[in-house]
């Protein structure tokens, strides 16, 4: 492999990486403070990705408003969706929640059936986006993709902020670390919940608006980013963000140079460095041990 094809990959981990994190994050947070096993999340993903198909045609070159809309109406959705279904979860045992997020697994893949049907969809790349710029002589890398990293390290950025440097960040890490405390603190830890998972669900439809133009829009596509995801939180620890940013860019890393080097054993490389990580740290890079 020379240079400039290695600087491709590792560009193409980080965005990988990146764009994981985005769902790992809500993820993670939704069940380090929630205590709440959502399978459903994956398809928060694919609801971003179709958004991005049905607003396109609606706001054209203007793709920074696009995704703020996007954004705004998914966190409402999510806020919505906890006081109307999630709420009544959180009494409920682990097996219990595995099989009702099931069942809106289901629920969402049905109503994008009857919504968009079954076909594949395409989303521009905005034209003030489009075209690639030179990596030595012979390599390129699209605008596209290394404005998805930007924009996902911008993300990542705020969101460490926000978790780490403000009142709200004190009361979710609170939450993550003892919800009891919280209650008896007097804080609203429904509203909490409420916040928590609306952010969570706007970031993973995010990481689908950035990610459709890079890719197709099609049925069922939240599944293998919900598994991956699952396998980032338990390698950086629940309740880490800092955990589920460095356990993404390694799965990011493990999964583009494994399909570069071993194509044929690259579907398993990320579930072997989960088991080496989970040998070594039970309790996950970042995770508090109990």
């Amino acid at each position: 492999m020379d240079f400039g094809t290695f600087l491709v990959q590792c560009l193409n981990s980080v965005q990988y990486g990146l764009l994981l994190f985005l769902v790992a994050s809500g993820l993670t947070l939704i069940f380090g403070i929630m205590g709440v096993i959502n399978l459903a999340h994956g398809s928060f993903y694919m609801v971003g990705a179709y958004m991005a198909f049905a607003l396109a045609p609606l706001f054209g070159d203007q793709f920074i408003l696009m995704l703020l809309a996007g954004v705004v109406l998914t966190a409402l959705f999510g806020y919505v969706l906890e006081w109307a279904f999630f709420s009544y979860l959180y009494q409920r045992d682990h097996l219990q929640q595995v099989l009702m997020t099931y069942g809106l697994i289901l629920v969402f893949e049905e109503l994008r059936s009857i919504l968009v049907g079954n076909d594949v969809h395409g989303v521009p790349v905005p034209p003030w986006l489009s075209g690639s710029f030179a990596l030595g002589d012979l390599m390129s890398y699209p605008w596209y993709r290394l404005f998805a990293s930007a924009a996902c390290i911008v993300l990542a950025i705020g969101l460490y902020y926000v978790v780490n440097r403000t009142r709200l960040g004190m009361m979710i890490r609170a939450g993550a670390s003892n919800r009891d405390m919280v209650r008896g603190l007097g804080i609203d830890i429904r509203r909490l919940y409420r916040i928590v998972f609306a952010a969570g669900v706007a970031l993973a439809a995010l990481a689908g608006m950035i990610a459709a133009p890079m890719s197709s829009v099609y049925p069922n596509m939240g599944a293998s980013v919900l598994i991956i995801c699952f396998v980032v939180v338990v390698i950086g620890g629940i309740g880490s963000i800092t955990g589920a940013l460095v356990a993404s860019l390694l799965v990011g890393f493990v999964d583009t140079f494994g399909k570069v080097f071993f194509a044929e054993l690259s579907g398993i490389g990320v579930y072997v460095l989960m088991a080496i990580i989970l040998i070594w740290r039970p309790e996950g890079l970042m995770g508090r041990k109990t």
